[in-house]
């Protein structure tokens, strides 16, 4: 690699950074990130961070897992790479969807289809959803119905179920045939309703309304996040995703929990469907499956789905489609070893225990700083709402909120800024020191800003 000075000197130059605007970033250019070591980065002028945002959500092990990293050289040695098209497997590929279906059976998920990261997983599972009602004769399904604010992905069909403008518009037309219904968010609701449990019937009764208007009969599927990432960790009701589920139930609608930012821990549960107590007919994965040190992801599939497609004989269940990397020996490999790991070392366990501990340090940052509108967390999830005026609920000014970022990286954490948010998901091997450290940053940030 070039030194230091060619990298400052070029960065940003070549690249087009993604969910950024290239002539600002042209203008002042990125940080530059150069090693890792447990939750700390070290970037190119030696400063050492604790990564308070675990790449992108995604660093659950941290930044030198052994395992990990000997299960690649060791798969890159023996086979670094085969196709898995119809008609070759490999043994990684194997192995990892077998422990898939034991980790998740609870969920009721026994088919793996692998892929290449979280976009490619939703993409998928909204292929899957409308070819099951073909199988089944009814090809009039093909809707498919959204929470405003969730997070799915960049592909056309991922983020046209996408509930957010910002990454919607500048891409519009996007795919037909997508609904999006109120977000269960005590704290920005077009009810003004602040009861969760009123709150979650609230938005059910819109999903049901919204059903009804459509037609049962041409929607395809629901698809949320069981808590809501970087539409701000929005964390619904309890009681909301049990309402949907039936409500899915009732009308014969398939339900897709995108797991890509809870699976494997995150949210304090091994995923958010089971944290809320439901079994969706699909998840999708990717992210945690190795920590960020491969890419790899996964459509899983329940068994009622799986049964129609491999019950089929007109030849309609036949799957047309798939990437180049689907089943990556290489990230087979780093998957099986990243889920030994955290089984081995309790992360739901300890993303509860820590995430408790954030959640009390950050409202007690709400205590002290007006500027904090609202605290909202589940697990390693968090994020703090800044507003310049908490009556108004106005959010704070992009200026403000990059200085906020500014004084804590100088403070020695590295923090995420997503609107008028600031988002928090460190990796899940966080100790409790460390949850002190990012307090005691973002505190700095806040009170230069105040």
């Amino acid at each position: 690699m070039r030194d230091a000075n060619f990298l400052i000197a070029n960065n940003a130059k070549n690249i087009w950074h993604p969910m950024a605007h290239p002539a600002e970033l042209r203008a002042h250019p990125p940080k530059i990130m150069m090693k890792g070591s447990g939750v700390h980065v070290s970037d190119i002028d030696g400063r050492t961070l604790l990564d308070a945002v675990a790449g992108l959500w995604n660093v659950n092990l941290g930044y030198s897992c052994e395992p990990i990293k000997k299960a690649i050289a060791e798969q890159l040695d023996a086979l670094p790479y085969y196709s898995g098209f119809r008609g070759t497997s490999t043994g990684p590929s194997i192995q990892l969807a077998y422990e898939l279906a034991e980790w998740f059976s609870p969920e009721g998920m026994v088919r793996t289809f692998f892929t290449s990261g979280g976009s490619d997983s939703v993409e998928t599972a909204l292929r899957l959803a409308r070819q099951y009602w073909k199988i089944k004769g009814q090809g009039d399904r093909t809707k498919f119905v959204a929470l405003k604010k969730g997070y799915h992905g960049t592909h056309f069909g991922a983020a046209s179920v996408n509930g957010n403008a910002n990454f919607r518009r500048n891409y519009e037309p996007l795919l037909p045939g997508v609904f999006h219904i109120p977000v269960p968010w005590t704290y920005r609701n077009p009810f003004n309703e602040t009861d969760p449990a009123r709150l979650a019937k609230l938005c059910a009764a819109a999903l049901e309304d919204e059903i009804a208007f459509q037609g049962a009969d041409t929607i395809a599927a629901f698809i949320m996040e069981p808590v809501l990432g970087a539409g701000g960790v929005i964390v619904p009701p309890e009681s909301f995703m049990k309402l949907v589920r039936e409500i899915c139930n009732h009308h014969e609608i398939l339900m897709i929990s995108d797991e890509v930012v809870t699976g494997f821990g995150r949210s304090g549960a091994w995923s958010g469907a089971r944290l809320w107590g439901i079994q969706p007919d699909m998840m999708t994965i990717a992210k945690a499956i190795t920590s960020g040190y491969f890419p790899l992801g996964a459509t899983l599939i329940g068994e009622k789905m799986a049964e129609v497609f491999e019950n089929d004989k007109s030849g309609v269940g036949s799957i047309g489609h798939g990437y180049t990397y689907s089943g990556h020996p290489v990230g087979c490999a780093a998957g099986i070893a990243t889920l030994a790991e955290t089984r081995r070392l309790k992360l739901d366990e300890n993303a509860a225990a820590r995430g408790g501990e954030l959640l009390n340090a950050l409202q007690a940052l709400q205590s002290k700083h007006h500027i904090i509108g609202d605290v909202r967390g589940q697990g390693l999830m968090a994020a703090l709402e800044l507003v310049s005026d908490r009556d108004t609920r106005k959010p704070l000014d992009k200026a403000s909120m990059a200085v906020v970022a500014e004084i804590a990286y100088e403070a020695g954490v590295m923090i995420r800024v997503s609107g008028n948010n600031i988002i928090l998901s460190p990796p899940l091997i966080l100790g409790a020191s460390d949850v002190e450290k990012i307090a005691q940053a973002i505190d700095a940030g806040l009170t230069a800003v105040a």
